[in-house]
């Protein structure tokens, strides 16, 4: 870093002189000459007064560059069967380990039981990622036993908690905004109760609240394009059959949708095959839009028009989150990653929505 005293040699002045021009000094007598070679001498140095120099610190406190993360743990809200069944939540995964191959983490996974995790297992890490939703109970368990914890894929809504996820809420009104600016007109919803605890409540997941009130507030709400699956008897999770299964359901109830947004894309190749064998064609007799973009969806057919969240992203973030933790960073921080919507045959082209109307990101 360069001094005021190389300053004043290079400019042929005095170090008390440099000092003042620096910091515009209105009693200092210089010929304005003189001044200006000053100035011109500190910037050709790059030269930062303290004051910037503060400013760039504050700016970005938390240098994690020299932070170990010797072992991590990894607190999941699915089974170990279950996330190898989403490749999305596998994708949050690689990007955790992703992130820490370099620093050469240990990574202990601890998946969803019926049992609290032996506290002695996170007590030991130097911090703990938690992937996915958690009750109040389990949120206030980890932090009794944690000394750094972030949360993945899930917002706690806790003043004193780390996380990043994506909206669901804003991303389900823009894709539902998206559909209506499409012509589509009788828009259905297939996903699942919300399970947390044990406890089953029919409405509270966020992309199926979010098409609910979307709904309402226009006054086109009709309970019938709703179909949901109880995570509790079904033993599934957003999965292929549980797609199926509830497709055939909406199928079942009368007037046909014009599209059928899923909660997933497992989902989604569920309602695929329901249609089919009943018939249908796609997008032609029945159009399908759904969230996530797993690898899958690009070649399926057709392909899926789907919402593109950056499952890789987030899990890289939370250990990001986690390295400022470690740094000394005292208060918490919530990421939002954005969302893309990945428009594909499987709905009617966007080229034929409005350009004033709402939209997010598209894509081919």
């Amino acid at each position: 870093m360069v001094t005021i005293k190389e300053i004043a040699k290079a400019a042929g002045v005095s170090a008390a002189t440099v000092s003042r021009v620096l910091n515009y000094d209105p009693t200092l007598s210089i010929s304005p000459a003189k001044r200006q070679a000053v100035i011109e001498t500190a910037e050709a140095l790059n030269y930062e007064t303290p004051r910037n120099r503060n400013r760039v610190a504050a700016a970005t406190p938390f240098s994690t560059s020299n932070i170990a993360l010797t072992r991590l743990v990894l607190v999941h809200f699915l089974q170990s069967s279950e996330e190898m069944a989403d490749p999305y939540y596998i994708g949050v995964r690689l990007g955790i380990e992703n992130r820490c191959r370099d620093m050469k983490t240990e990574i202990v996974k601890v998946y969803h039981n019926d049992q609290l995790p032996d506290p002695v297992i996170l007590q030991g890490a130097s911090g703990v990622i938690v992937i996915g939703k958690h009750s109040p109970r389990e949120i206030d368990w980890l932090q009794d036993n944690c000394r750094n914890l972030v949360f993945a894929d899930f917002n706690p809504k806790r003043d004193d908690l780390d996380s990043v996820y994506s909206d669901l809420n804003e991303t389900t009104r823009k894709l539902l905004d998206n559909l209506s600016s499409l012509g589509y007109g009788r828009i259905a919803f297939i996903g699942s109760y919300e399970n947390i605890d044990g406890r089953s409540e029919p409405h509270g997941e966020t992309r199926c609240r979010a098409y609910i009130e979307w709904h309402k507030e226009k006054g086109v709400f009709e309970p019938d394009r709703l179909v949901l699956g109880n995570i509790c008897d079904t033993g599934q999770n957003l999965r292929l059959e549980t797609g199926y299964m509830l497709a055939k359901q909406l199928l079942e109830r009368g007037e046909r949708p014009d599209v059928v947004v899923t909660a997933n894309d497992n989902m989604a190749i569920g309602a695929y095959r329901a249609f089919q064998e009943a018939g249908l064609s796609i997008p032609q007799d029945i159009s399908v839009a759904s969230f996530n973009d797993i690898p899958v969806s690009q070649f399926l057919n057709p392909p899926l028009s789907t919402v593109r969240i950056r499952s890789e992203s987030i899990g890289e973030t939370a250990v990001d989150l986690l390295l400022e933790r470690l740094a000394g960073r005292d208060y918490a921080k919530r990421v939002i990653i954005p969302t893309t919507m990945i428009w594909r045959q499987s709905c009617l082209s966007p080229a034929e929505v409005p350009s004033s109307a709402p939209s997010l990101a598209a894509a081919q």
